[in-house]
């Protein structure tokens, strides 16, 4: 009777997953709500801002994903030092992230200037790729804050404290918010920046975030239970157990979304129209994709801690309860995707012209549509992902999101190619080509196809 007691308090309860994801889902929220207003912002600029923002961010956010998702795993390191209640450890592992973002920094930095060949090579339209280029550029600069709150941001998911993340990343979100009006539309005494403005008044989110997290991840309270200031040193071995689990964490956020910047990059470089279009349908898709983000992140958190507790039974569990929770937050999204398609589009080309809102409502309303399609897939692989990283699988996930991202890319490659091929050969075949006439003919003329089919 006793066992059985114990593994029913061995599971996680619904409590005891929002009282972790809450706070995730309303961090990860205000992230959402600070790239979405620096669109809406730029969009009041034009539909070439608002793109350049899209296809500028999102590239950063790829260059930077493989260390921000190496760093990141002091998450599930930190948790499972915290299960074995091994808590001085916690801090050591969270130091190693630490130093790892000193080190990463400067590679950052020296990539900034190659990395303009991006967009040109692209395609994209001469103005967008100076619109775009110097946002990125920026955000690159301020780079640094992003890779050390990884870290800090890790420590506390560990332990389980995520009101702290919360607090300051609506606090960094309020200051974003703040410092974009300002600089974007050069309010308050600010000079107009326009695009770089947005950049720095995330930079300006971002530190504010880190300070915050710094301040109590190296304040008196923690440095009692976790001795957060002394074990701020290096630790060769402690480093090598980093960077074999963490690094093909991180190779996989820089592969997902690699792949994915492919697409959108490719997408821009059609016209400024569909650019538009796209934008602002993954705008909307980061509502239902980065919230869950937390989710994911709360999964990794529990799953190990009860790995670190040794017991697997739970962590499967608590994996389990984060994919129902998930599920049930896609459903309502799906819902308004489908449904109100077009007013969310118009929430963005609104502030168009008539003429671009003739071209870019119509198609962005479909993509959104589209989006629906594969929101419930999507935030399983975002929940699940992340319980399994939390079990330290972290290979394994890496080589299957590898495999799939890229080889239906490939094979999308070869079926769009065989098709129109296919399509082409019909078509040639079928002579219904032959009937087609481009010019008037002169008067006499013999049109020898009508005679030989006999209706002349």
């Amino acid at each position: 009777m006793s066992s059985v007691r114990q593994q029913q308090s061995d599971k996680v309860s619904v409590s005891s997953l929002l009282a972790i994801a809450l706070p995730m889902i309303a961090s990860q929220a205000s992230e959402t709500i600070m790239l979405f207003t620096d669109r809406l912002f730029l969009s009041h600029l034009g539909k070439l801002h608002m793109a350049a923002a899209m296809s500028g961010g999102l590239t950063a956010f790829v260059i930077c994903s493989l260390f921000s998702g190496t760093i990141g795993y002091v998450n599930a390191l930190t948790a499972w030092h915290y299960g074995a209640k091994e808590f001085n450890q916690c801090s050591r592992v969270t130091a190693q992230g630490i130093f790892f973002a000193l080190l990463f920094y400067p590679l950052l930095i020296l990539l900034i200037g190659p990395l303009r060949n991006i967009f040109v090579l692209a395609g994209h339209e001469t103005r967008q790729i100076g619109l775009e280029y110097g946002y990125f550029s920026v955000l690159m600069t301020g780079s640094i804050f992003m890779l050390l709150r990884s870290a800090l941001s890790g420590f506390f998911l560990g332990i389980g404290k995520t009101r702290i993340i919360m607090f300051a990343n609506i606090t960094g979100m309020i200051v974003n918010i703040a410092a974009n009006y300002a600089l974007i539309f050069g309010k308050w005494g600010f000079p107009a920046m326009g695009m770089q403005g947005a950049a720095w008044g995330t930079i300006c989110g971002s530190f504010s975030i880190f300070i915050i997290l710094a301040v109590r991840y190296a304040g008196k309270k923690y440095h009692r239970e976790y001795l957060t200031r002394s074990n701020l040193k290096p630790d060769f071995r402690l480093c090598r157990r980093h960077l074999q689990y963490g690094f093909p964490a991180g190779m996989e956020l820089f592969l997902n979304v690699t792949a994915f910047n492919i697409f959108l990059q490719l997408m821009h470089s059609y016209s400024s129209d569909v650019a538009a279009a796209v934008t602002i349908a993954f705008n909307w898709d980061m509502v239902a994709f980065i919230p869950m983000l937390g989710v994911g992140f709360a999964a990794t958190s529990l799953v190990g801690r009860k790995m670190g507790a040794c017991k697997p039974e739970a962590a499967e569990s608590a994996g389990w309860l984060a994919w129902r929770a998930g599920m049930l937050y896609a459903a309502c999204m799906m819902f308004i995707f489908i449904f109100f398609s077009r007013f969310l589009a118009e929430f963005f080309s609104g502030n168009f012209s008539a003429e671009e809102n003739r071209k870019v409502l119509p198609l962005a309303s479909f993509m959104i549509r589209l989006a629906s399609v594969y929101t419930l897939a999507d935030i399983t692989q975002i929940i699940l992902a992340g319980a399994l990283r939390g079990a330290g699988d972290t290979r394994w996930v890496m080589k299957a999101s590898m495999l799939m991202h890229w080889l239906m890319a490939i094979l999308a490659f070869i079926i769009i190619i065989l098709g129109m091929g296919i399509l082409m050969l019909w078509r040639f075949r079928s002579g219904i080509w032959k009937k087609i006439k481009v010019i008037e003919q002169p008067a006499g003329f013999v049109d020898e196809h009508q005679v030989l089919t006999g209706n002349l």
